[in-house]
């Protein structure tokens, strides 16, 4: 079985000219494959893999008509592992079976991944000596622990079914326990606001001291609702009870001095909350049963501590930790960007990437993208392979 981290093969240059001609891609890159990556301290490249609410029906559909052998062996690989024909959901639908928690979950990771093998067996785009350090916002961690060669794609899929399976029946649980819809909202700031917003939601959720007037300290806290996401300086994702989250919305117009956008998400499990308890469980022993590399191939972030991985007992704790804890996503950007001189991001998977999944903050390199690439169907390939090498090529002159 292939894993995600297999290094790429050079193609012949017939192949590659066929592929770009399919592509319209240009011609010279027909005769550059992305192997190897001189070593330029000051292009440290990070590979980030998006998460649950990406899906659509037909997202392997692009990668079909380009590279149709490929594509149809890992969506077999995919149908073997699983036990049964998640490919038909993922190419024909209908919607209804997709979102289920169950299937879009690992119809997101396989997507990834595929892409993933795509580039580096099609183009010869080398992970290992490419790519610094891989991270993935909440579902899509699982695939960047793949990508690093922490886990293995056919125990990671499994995993991550499996772990959907749980989430799953407990919004269901919760659901016929308290009569009431749940899920998850982001709320959309100005960046010079999010702290206080965040400091404000805390309050009433009674998570924090309040600094609130005398005539909201009456008001009893807020239940069955967590800070799920904190995603950007401008985005904090709640998630739980759909009627709480609305009363929260209330308290924060009438009392909190607050009027975020609200935008309800493509999920209707609370993930990231205390719902989620028993996936945690799971996730713990679990993972003490299957294999896992550490070290691997280049480090990780956790969206938990916003640092790498430190040990194997450290990933199997944080990974388990992060079905009911907040994800920590613009701490790990920020800390990638600022601490570690991250410049290029590569975000691969289904629906839009790229700067909408990392920010306008990071990147800012002389190359159309600024540094920041999405590879989500094969049109995308022209920017993000023409951007590392001209990053590197004017790199290279200036050493």
């Amino acid at each position: 079985m292939l894993r995600a981290t297999t290094l790429g093969r050079p193609l012949s240059n017939g192949r590659r000219q066929a592929i770009c001609m399919a592509l319209q891609l240009p011609r010279p890159l027909a005769s550059r494959v992305l192997t190897r990556k001189k070593h330029l301290n000051a292009l440290n490249t990070a590979l980030f893999f998006p998460g649950h609410g990406v899906q659509r029906v037909g997202m392997a559909s692009p990668w079909m008509d380009h590279f149709p052998h490929k594509t149809t062996q890992m969506l077999d690989e995919m149908d073997a592992i699983l036990g049964f024909k998640l490919s038909h959901t993922i190419l024909k639908g209908p919607n209804s079976e997709l979102n289920r928690t169950e299937n879009a979950q690992p119809a997101i990771m396989a997507v990834s991944v595929l892409i993933l093998r795509i580039l580096e067996e099609e183009f010869g785009f080398d992970t290992r000596s490419r790519v610094d350090v891989t991270l993935g916002h909440s579902l899509g961690e699982f695939t960047a622990l793949v990508a690093a060669g922490y886990l293995q794609y056919a125990d990671a899929i499994r995993l991550v079914r499996h772990r959907a399976e749980v989430m799953a029946r407990c919004t269901q649980q919760m659901v016929e326990r308290c009569g009431e819809s749940f899920g998850m909202v982001a709320l959309i700031c100005e960046p010079d606001r999010i702290e206080d917003l965040l400091r404000t939601v805390q309050e009433f959720l009674g998570l924090a001291t309040s600094r609130l007037e005398d005539t909201s300290r009456s008001i009893p806290p807020i239940s069955h609702v967590m800070v799920a996401n904190i995603n950007s300086p401008n985005q904090i994702v709640l998630s739980g009870s759909i009627p709480k989250i609305k009363a929260l919305l209330v308290q924060l117009r009438q009392f909190g001095g607050h009027d975020p956008r609200a935008v309800r998400l493509n999920s209707e499990s609370p993930f990231h909350s205390p719902v989620m308890s028993p996936a945690t469980e799971y996730m713990r022993d679990t993972l003490e049963t299957i294999p896992v590399t550490f070290p691997a191939l280049m480090p990780c972030v956790s969206n938990v501590s916003a640092q790498p991985f430190q040990s194997k007992e450290d990933l199997v704790q944080l990974l388990s930790r992060q079905c009911t804890a907040t994800i920590r996503w613009w701490d790990s950007v920020r800390y990638l960007h600022q601490e570690r001189g991250v410049r290029r991001w590569i975000g691969i998977g289904p629906g839009k990437v790229g700067r909408n999944l990392v920010g306008k903050e990071v990147g800012r390199v002389d190359v159309k993208g600024g540094g920041v690439w999405a590879v989500c169907n094969p049109r995308e390939i022209e920017e993000m392979m023409e951007g590392l090498l001209k990053t590197e090529s004017e790199a290279g002159s200036e050493e």
